[in-house]
């Protein structure tokens, strides 16, 4: 049973998308400045994995090649909701999707702490007719420490600094991912309780929404 408020899910879709589960297929972003069509990778459902690792303070694609502390990235989608997934437990996570250097869709996951951050980030560029897709943030590493165990735990969470955004680019970015299906197959359920999201393909909402358009048999 699908038990999200669809009404909280900002979703566009597009027809002539084309099949990245075809061999060679690459989504495709508008003509850039330069008259050269930019190409984004993008295995529906599967974009390319970085993590935040909140024990050792450091960012990594897919758990083996780390980048250091900071991570630097423009959103294209997200959404924000509570969930129990990846075996962790129910907790507040945060699921960004941004276009990586190598042109590749990419997700990165936070969750706790972080993810008040970035409703801190939220908040101003909202009075601003912003949203997180108008801004290029850097999540930065910040180390914090659990006095009342002993020995000391230590733990990071990500905090977040931006700021504006190429408007050109942005554009770009912008009409891709509102063509594109951008969602992470590992981390979809149907019982996810979405606070909010833009631009985030939801099959489940999808599939109750394209059935109710069926005929009566």
């Amino acid at each position: 049973m699908n038990t999200q408020n669809n009404g909280q899910i900002e979703t566009i879709q597009s027809e002539t998308v084309p099949n990245p589960f075809q061999k060679g297929t690459e989504s495709v972003g508008e003509l850039s400045g330069n008259g050269t069509a930019r190409r984004y990778k993008y295995l529906e459902g599967h974009p390319r994995q970085y993590r935040f690792d909140a024990k050792e303070g450091v960012f990594n694609i897919n758990g083996a090649e780390k980048l250091g502390r900071t991570l630097t990235f423009q959103p294209i989608a997200w959404r924000i909701f509570t969930d129990n997934i990846l075996n962790m437990g129910t907790k507040n996570w945060a699921e960004i999707f941004f276009i990586d250097e190598k042109n590749c869709v990419s997700a990165v996951l936070f969750h706790g702490y972080s993810v008040d951050n970035i409703f801190r980030l939220i908040e101003p560029l909202y009075y601003d007719d912003l949203t997180l897709a108008d801004v290029v943030i850097t999540a930065i590493a910040e180390k914090k420490e659990n006095t009342k165990i002993h020995p000391k735990g230590v733990y990071y969470i990500a905090n977040f600094t931006y700021k504006m955004a190429d408007e050109k680019q942005t554009q770009v970015l912008k009409q891709f991912a509102q063509e594109a299906k951008i969602f992470r197959q590992e981390t979809l359920t149907d019982i996810a309780n979405i606070k909010t999201a833009m631009n985030y393909y939801n099959p489940f909402a999808n599939v109750a929404e394209e059935a109710t358009l069926l005929p009566a048999g």
